[in-house]
């Protein structure tokens, strides 16, 4: 049974869908979240899991902020003595095919979902370190292992995500911290809520069990990696797609 009873978690991206999903399920295994997203984006998500008894507060934060990063990071272990789980989540699309995509286009996807994860990842280590553990979790894509025409950017972030996780689980593995990646597929968002039913229809079809996942479905991977049932697994990239690749 996984409880995270007292761990302090942080998660970007936390306002909504995947995000969202990802809050909620910590606090409800036990674990005290700081939910960051731009503004106040991320209140309503605080909100709903005090409504439900979890314990969470909200933090503005972009994530494209190397310095607001930093003090994040000394923030959350300041006024409570530590930080246990990293959920490096937020993340945009710039969609385009390559020979039409604008040049901030690229630059602006690969801050947001690769950069940003970089600057999250090494601030919180050091007082991951000093704690001799820890748990830092990305959030990649399917897209991310095949490839999908009109997101080369998107695309290269996600597997950037990859090879980023699999080196650094391979620097801190003797402190006791794991960093582990999970990918997920299609899943009910506000972005697919917007498809047609005929093109939800095709996208199911390509799903061996037959539907979209649900940012639950997300969630609940992240919280296994975060647990302790799962001390012994690092540098892997866990599929949550319905088989959609494999």
């Amino acid at each position: 049974m996984i409880d995270l009873t007292n761990r302090i978690a942080l998660v970007t991206g936390a306002s909504r869908g995947i995000g969202r999903a990802i809050v909620e399920a910590l606090a409800k295994q036990g674990a005290y979240v700081v939910a960051a997203s731009r503004g106040d984006h991320a209140v309503p998500t605080v909100e709903a899991v005090q409504a439900s008894g979890g314990r969470a507060e909200a933090l503005s934060l972009d994530v494209t902020d190397p310095a607001a990063i930093e003090r994040a990071v000394q923030d959350v272990v300041a006024k409570h003595g530590r930080i246990d789980v990293v959920v490096s989540n937020a993340g945009i699309t710039r969609d385009g095919l390559l020979l039409r995509m604008k040049r901030d286009d690229w630059d602006a996807v690969l801050a947001t979902n690769l950069t940003a994860t970089f600057t999250l990842c090494q601030a919180a280590l050091k007082p991951m370190i000093k704690q001799r553990g820890g748990r830092f979790v990305a959030i990649s894509s399917v897209v991310g292992q095949s490839g999908n025409a009109g997101q080369a950017n998107y695309a290269a972030s996600k597997a950037g995500l990859i090879g980023f996780c699999k080196s650094v689980a391979r620097e801190v593995a003797s402190r006791g911290i794991t960093v582990n990646v999970v990918a997920p597929g299609l899943i009910e968002t506000d972005m697919t809520r917007a498809l047609t039913d005929d093109s939800r229809g095709d996208w199911a079809s390509k799903i061996p069990l037959g539907r979209l996942g649900s940012p639950a479905d997300v969630a609940h991977a992240v919280c296994f990696l975060a647990s302790d049932e799962a001390s012994y697994i690092t540098g892997h990239v866990l599929a949550v797609n319905g088989g959609m690749y494999t």
